[in-house]
């Protein structure tokens, strides 16, 4: 149980201001893996997932069936040869820490924009909960993009806060990503944007 004595440090510390990075994408891209904003490590480092602890880098070398790099850019490397492209809901906000809990004051990134630029991504795959819930917020509510055109997917968080065993994440993770039909979708989505 927390003392009085953190409670009260919580509640006088100031919300500090973070802003996110920018998305990890390429021509073949399938697939847009959401997060919600980088933690404190991450931000430190400019590298997505940059703490040790988050599952994220060892279960996408798992779903390729490939030794985990050991370097950012090698991991960034096997990502945009896997299909995906990685990005986060939250262009910026205001949070203390690492936890999504804490976020305050969110500004999505710019959806609309991103699509156009990338019209072959028909799935959004959400890593976690809260990247589902603040995209619905601050996108979907906004009708920045339209959500029927995609396949949406929430996938088990990679955090170290979510504890789930790492074997058991990246199989959920296999499973869901495993039907993948972005094709129809993808060109449903530019004939939607041609008409606009």
């Amino acid at each position: 149980m927390r003392s009085k004595q953190q409670a009260d440090k919580d509640i006088t510390l100031p919300s500090l201001p973070k802003r996110g990075l920018p998305p990890i994408v390429n021509p073949i891209a399938r697939t847009l893996i959401l997060g919600t904003l980088p933690g404190e490590e991450s931000l430190r480092r400019q590298q997505y997932y940059g703490h040790p602890q988050n599952h994220f880098w060892p279960v996408i070398a798992s779903l390729a069936r490939v030794s985990l790099p050991s370097d950012y850019p090698s991991r960034v490397a096997l990502l945009r040869e896997s299909g995906f492209a990685l990005w986060d809901v939250l262009l910026a906000a205001e949070r203390i820490g690492s936890l999504d809990s804490a976020i305050r004051n969110a500004t999505p990134n710019d959806f609309a924009s991103f699509f156009r630029a990338n019209p072959r991504i028909g799935t959004i795959a959400f890593n976690g909960q809260k990247a589902h819930a603040l995209f619905r917020q601050h996108v979907a509510r906004n009708e920045q993009v339209w959500t029927s055109n995609f396949r949406m997917l929430i996938l088990p968080s990679t955090s170290p806060a979510y504890v789930k065993p790492l074997g058991e994440k990246t199989e959920l993770w296999r499973l869901a990503l495993a039907t993948d039909p972005v094709a129809p979708r993808a060109a449903k989505r530019s004939q939607n944007l041609r008409a606009k």
